[in-house]
């Protein structure tokens, strides 16, 4: 009877706090989530291990903005993550996922913008790209020529969607579903591309949509997975193909890559962080509140990833890649990691 008292306080205990035994059971952060965000978020955990003789290094995997979401709402306790970085905001049916599983408390924190680039070889020429015609390519339905009737996709080469583009076949290497950079080249680059269609905006609104996101699974449109080097190396490798992926990873590898400017604006670092380039968007990260003073450097790493020596227009973060933000978002950011209010 004692014995089974005992168990039941214990296992109350637990249900209360949550992660009650994690300081003993795992002594890192674990950090997971979007392959954008994933260097700068290694980078300063790597700092933070360094400068922070009392804490270890926090393990950092990419996962995915979708996948690291998944992984970061399963629950409270050891076994899953503390944060989780994302290359967008987190969804509604998302927050609804964490707080079944138990996790209610979550704070979100804006590190900075990114742009998403359309990337070659340097062997070739530069495309000059338009959100218009990455649509007419990557769409698994577009307007039949002369008769502008919805059909299954028929191009197959550059040339075919604009004749002031070359006769090299489509072939884009991108991420998966489960990628923010996914969600958010949908909404900045497809969204924007099919409106200026008559046959789209006949369409109701669902339909639109549906038509306007889905893409071409035919062999044009590769899933790549979440390595964002991996498709860098693919370039270089293939010098036809185009990939997609965020601007640090471009910014890295300029030796061997180029951006393809889109509506006549490169993917340069000033473009994006005036707002010109069109394909840029904010990067976060997620803080599962109940682990913060259970899991040991939490708050420490967050005042650190928010620090002007990292996120500031100087910053290591800056050197990264990351487009820093203004001033004014920048201090509410501070105060965000400083006070921990939940969303």
């Amino acid at each position: 009877m004692i014995k089974h008292k005992l168990a039941c306080a214990v296992a109350a205990t637990f249900t209360l706090i949550g992660a009650a035994h994690a300081q003993s059971a795992r002594d890192y952060i674990s950090i997971v989530g979007s392959s954008t965000v994933y260097p700068f978020t290694t980078a300063v955990a790597e700092q933070f291990g360094k400068a922070n003789a009392n804490f270890k290094t926090p393990k950092v995997e990419s996962t995915g903005t979708g996948g690291g979401f998944k992984l970061f709402c399963g629950g409270v306790g050891v076994e899953f993550p503390d944060l989780s970085n994302a290359s967008r905001a987190v969804k509604k049916s998302e927050i609804e996922t964490c707080a079944k599983n138990g996790v209610k408390e979550i704070v979100e924190i804006k590190i900075g913008f990114d742009g998403i680039v359309v990337a070659s070889s340097k062997k070739n020429e530069p495309m000059p790209l338009t959100t218009k015609d990455l649509w007419l390519a990557l769409a698994k339905q577009v307007p039949e020529p002369g008769t502008g009737k919805l059909v299954a996709n028929p191009f197959k080469t550059w040339k075919d969607v604009s004749p002031d583009l070359p006769a090299k076949k489509i072939e884009v290497l991108g991420p998966p579903p489960t990628s923010g950079t996914r969600d958010a080249f949908v909404e900045l680059v497809m969204d924007v591309g099919c409106e200026e269609f008559p046959a789209v905006k006949a369409l109701d609104k669902e339909e639109a949509k549906a038509v306007c996101q889905t893409i071409r699974e035919d062999g044009a449109y590769i899933e790549a997975g979440e390595n964002d080097n991996l498709i860098v190396n693919k370039l270089v490798a293939n010098p036809n193909a185009l990939g997609i992926f965020g601007y640090s990873f471009l910014e890295e590898n300029l030796d061997k890559i180029q951006g393809e400017p889109i509506n006549g604006v490169q993917p340069e670092f000033d473009n994006i962080a005036s707002g010109k380039y069109p394909v840029s968007r904010p990067l976060f990260i997620y803080v599962k509140k109940a682990h913060v003073g259970v899991i040991p450097g939490i708050k420490e790493f967050v005042a650190e990833y928010v620090s002007d020596k990292a996120m500031g227009d100087e910053g290591y973060l800056a050197s990264k890649g990351l487009i820093p933000l203004p001033a004014d978002q920048r201090k509410q950011s501070a105060m965000d990691a400083k006070n921990l209010k939940p969303l």
